[in-house]
């Protein structure tokens, strides 16, 4: 009998649009276009019902209230007797809980786990039970840290698989750096642009990058730093820009849907996070050819190799980000090689990989079934 690739149902509990939901929508929207039978649960009203929506991919919208939420999975539950659907994908913490509170009543469903946080799973009862147990089949890594800090967590191997999360390589291939864009923003056109992608939250530590760009301007006029995204943090990452006097040096553009045009503004790529699972938007940001300077956490090494296409520093450490953006800066040479590399070096997060490899794990699942 030939492989079967079963319906799939995929459960996240995100209310916002960030990477795990950017995933989660590449994935089920891959497979829609290949024709495999999937749909997507999701709160009402969140970013990823409306994605869903417009590219054809069905979605059920399921009020969930937390891992403790029963009747959020029992919901699920009769979403998979009632459409066919055999195994159960389940992207974020709480949706975990969810999925296994639906294979309880209906025993027969396969499911996967995504794991997309470098931290331990903790060390209540509870957490471990629900990742080492055997309600969850499998749990895909996004990255090798987080598989290897699983095993170090007592996860039985046999449930971990590595499959790094990807992203479409040529989403942004068509977009040119915009003047406009420099002009909205009131950065002058002799001015380098050093640019993040990331929420205000407090893993992605925008303090040290705050205090990294404080550092780097006091001896460099013409550079602008600009920072995408929003969070809970955004009152305390305003007031210490205050504080630092950072003024219109550091631009906040807020949350925004077309990231490929400010990737395309920045002449360097900051990521100052403590932890990562892997880090797409560092993926996003070399694709179209952008040199990194990054934290050596999580995932992270994974992609940026060090003096090939980014640089590397400690986490947490404001002076030594500063010193290595300084670097790229002032050395027009070494930037200019680590961009002419960026693209090529990333070719293996490419989206279309990412989805061959889960659809053979759910074929595996299946057959190890029958």
């Amino acid at each position: 009998m030939g492989a079967i690739t079963p319906a799939s149902l995929h459960v996240d509990t995100g209310l916002s649009w960030r990477g795990g939901q950017q995933q989660v929508a590449y994935l089920t929207q891959a497979l829609h276009r290949e024709g495999h039978q999937v749909a997507v649960v999701c709160p009402p009203k969140a970013p990823l019902q409306r994605s869903c929506r417009e590219r054809g991919v069905r979605c059920f919208p399921v009020t969930m209230r937390g891992e403790i939420d029963v009747v959020a999975g029992a919901r699920i539950a009769w979403l998979c007797r009632r459409y066919g659907f055999r195994l159960l994908h389940l992207h974020s913490a709480h949706a975990v809980t969810l999925g296994i509170w639906a294979k309880m009543l209906m025993p027969s469903l396969r499911t996967i786990a995504t794991r997309r946080v470098d931290f331990p799973t903790g060390a209540r009862v509870f957490s471990r039970w629900k990742y080492r147990g055997a309600m969850v089949d499998r749990i895909v890594c996004i990255s090798q840290a987080i598989k290897e800090m699983l095993l170090a967590d007592g996860v039985p191997q046999n449930k971990l698989v590595t499959i790094h999360s990807g992203v479409d390589l040529d989403r942004f291939a068509g977009i040119p750096p915009s003047p406009m864009l420099r002009d909205a923003l009131g950065i002058p056109p002799d001015h380098f642009i050093v640019g993040t992608v990331a929420a205000m939250a407090a893993h992605k530590d925008y303090p040290s990058l705050l205090m990294a760009a404080e550092e780097v301007l006091r001896t460099e006029e013409r550079v602008v730093f600009c920072g995408v995204g929003d969070g809970p943090q955004r009152h305390r990452i305003d007031t210490m820009a205050r504080d630092l006097g950072l003024g219109e040096r550091f631009k906040f553009a807020g949350f925004q849907d077309d990231i490929g045009s400010y990737l395309r503004l920045f002449d360097i790529f900051v990521m100052a996070s403590r932890t990562e699972g892997l880090g797409t938007s560092v993926i996003d940001a070399l694709a179209v050819g952008v040199p990194v300077v990054a934290t050596r956490v999580g995932g992270i090494p994974e992609i940026v190799q060090e003096e090939k296409n980014g640089l590397l520093v400690p986490p947490g450490n404001a002076h030594a980000l500063a010193s290595a953006i300084h670097r790229l800066i002032t050395d027009g040479d070494l930037r200019a090689r680590l961009a002419a590399s960026a693209r090529a070096s990333v070719t293996g997060f490419d989206i279309a990989i990412t989805v061959e490899k889960n659809l053979s794990l759910y074929r595996q699942l299946m057959a190890q079934e029958r």
